[in-house]
């Protein structure tokens, strides 16, 4: 029973920052690999960012590397996204992915993110 609350969506122009949040349930969320993925309308859902239990290891999509951020802060049972130089491309419904130790998924509900021009 894990529950995925991501927040920190909005509207904004290009070349803003944005930070995305997503508060998990659950007392062992530091076992928990966290991912990031978005969904754009009419598009496939794809993935961004992904960090290791530990925070050790993360990994990006080629489209946001080097602007995108992921990082979890397992006092808080919280994963975030940090976002700078963003496009008009990255529009889309933003998705929050927890992994389990026995390999279940779990996804929160979304959260807005639109960069206009």
């Amino acid at each position: 029973q894990v529950q995925l609350v991501e927040s920190g969506g909005g509207l904004v122009q290009a070349g803003d920052s944005l930070r995305l949040s997503c508060a998990a349930s659950g007392r062992t969320f530091s076992g928990y690999a966290m991912g990031w993925f978005r969904q754009a309308p009419g598009k496939e859902r794809e993935f961004v960012a992904s960090i290791t239990w530990s925070g050790g290891s993360t990994y990006y999509a080629d489209s946001v590397k080097g602007r995108f951020t992921i990082s979890r802060d397992n006092a808080k049972n919280t994963v975030y996204l940090q976002m700078n130089s963003l496009k008009p491309e990255d529009t889309a419904v933003y998705y929050c992915k927890a992994r389990t130790t026995n390999s279940d998924d779990y996804w929160g509900q979304g959260t807005q993110v639109t960069v206009s021009s």
